[in-house]
């Protein structure tokens, strides 16, 4: 495990953007309203050849009693008795307030951590005198330290202190054995409380409130040997009913998280059952080239659980859903954990069909015999001819087919050959590509 570095402080003192600053990088939504960070948010920093898991918290309000601010401070409680040093973060320009005192009251009764007063916001010389009235926190090892996370200022002095304090850790490097899951869907349809199904505590806020999840959220797993990244996204909606910019930097975000995932669960609605929306969100994940399961959650909402009820909602998903016929159906309930156990079982596999390798003489076998039972149709007198097929690359699986015209492999016989493919190798959650290369 890498040590763990938390940062903590009341709401808009600039925790997200000093967040993205250690990190270079901007993985967490910054915005001057407060509020607008709620989750607890992951991720590796590395400074002089040292790597730490540095942690985002949502603004500690410890009047807020209710509703999401209190989840919110819930899930800072959580970040701080994990972590190895705990930055404090405050205003420089607004100096010290009473709401700090009640945040370093919360560390206080917290138990022993070794803390670092991070006084930000301090982008001129002149600011430097407010500095004095932080050491009234009573609070931290050494100096409260100046820094400016919009403009970098002091940053590395404050990574290096981070070190001295630190445990003996290492970054963890890239690993190809991890697999990397999206959960993507519209608002409400139970993203955050499938996540916590899974790992089986309350890792992400879960609330009736749709928009609830902002960041992309990822969340690491291990079960039976096998790792795994859950990637928590916020809900998508349509874009004409995207009205404030926080929700629209969530959707990139989202949307980011399936650029950069292996498998993506698209959560389905039980009650509502599939909506256009579902439709966008899908044809996304279809076109980014990633494997795919489509998870109806809400399952125990469902009410005509006859075998011809069941039937006629799962036909209704593949006929809204044609392009992706090759994806698994699972219907499940995160809310009582009905089947959920099954999402890392239908992941294993479709992560290793998502990489399957076919050797090229059995691949151009197959092609062969496609083409003996079902030749190319002509078109004005001129015919699809494969001389050679391989298979160019994995994630998606990608095939290589050297012809005598690239515009004579039409959409029905690609679809033909695609599944030709599917029936002899299964492929089963992953979409195939094949390309189509002119040889002279």
């Amino acid at each position: 495990m890498n040590p763990v570095v938390a940062i903590v402080g009341r709401p808009n003192v600039g925790k997200s953007a000093l967040f993205n600053r250690l990190l270079q990088q901007r993985l967490a939504i910054v915005e001057s309203e407060p509020g607008v960070t709620r989750d607890r948010i992951y991720a590796t920093a590395e400074w002089s050849g040292r790597g730490f898991t540095l942690v985002d918290t949502g603004g500690i309000e410890v009047t807020a009693d209710h509703g999401i601010h209190d989840l919110t401070r819930r899930q800072a409680q959580l970040a701080i008795q994990e972590a190895d040093v705990v930055l404090m973060v405050v205003n420089g320009r607004e100096g010290l307030l009473p709401a700090d005192q009640e945040v370093a009251e919360e560390l206080r009764r917290a138990g022993p951590r070794q803390v670092i007063v991070v006084v930000n916001k301090v982008d001129d010389p002149a600011q430097m005198k407010n500095l004095y009235e932080f050491y009234g926190l009573g609070l931290g090892l050494g100096d409260p330290m100046a820094v400016s996370a919009a403009h970098g200022l002091g940053i590395g002095d404050l990574l290096d202190r981070i070190l001295t304090l630190l445990p003996e850790g290492e970054a963890e490097a890239g690993d190809e054995s991890v697999n990397r899951v999206a959960v993507v869907g519209r608002p409400n349809v139970g993203k955050s409380s499938l996540v916590n199904a899974i790992l089986g505590e309350e890792r992400v806020i879960v609330s009736d409130i749709p928009g609830t999840t902002r960041d992309a959220i990822d969340v690491g797993v291990v079960r039976g040997g096998s790792r795994y990244i859950f990637i928590d996204t916020a809900g998508m909606r349509r874009k004409g009913r995207i009205e404030h910019p926080v929700e629209r930097y969530g959707v990139i975000r989202a949307l980011r998280a399936v650029d950069r995932a292996d498998v993506a669960l698209i959560l389905i609605d039980a009650v509502e059952g599939l909506t256009e929306q579902d439709k966008k969100i899908a044809g996304y994940v279809f076109e980014a080239g990633r494997a795919s399961i489509v998870v109806i959650n809400k399952w125990d909402l469902f009410e005509d659980k006859s075998d011809e009820g069941v039937k006629a909602f799962v036909d209704g998903v593949r006929w809204g859903l044609p392009f992706m016929s090759y994806s698994p159906i699972l219907m499940i309930s995160a809310r009582t954990g009905q089947r959920v156990p099954k999402i890392l079982e239908t992941v294993d596999r479709v992560a290793g069909e998502y990489s399957r390798k076919i050797p090229t003489p059995d691949l151009n076998r197959l092609l062969r015999d496609a083409v003996t039972v079902s030749p190319p149709p002509a078109e004005r007198g001129k015919r699809l001819k494969i001389y050679y097929a391989t298979q160019g690359g994995t994630r998606p699986p990608t095939f290589l087919l050297f012809v005598n015209d690239p515009d004579l492999l039409y959409y029905t016989y690609r679809r033909y050959l695609e599944n030709r493919l599917r029936e002899a190798y299964g492929f089963d959650g992953t979409p195939i590509r094949l390309v189509a290369k002119e040889r002279k």
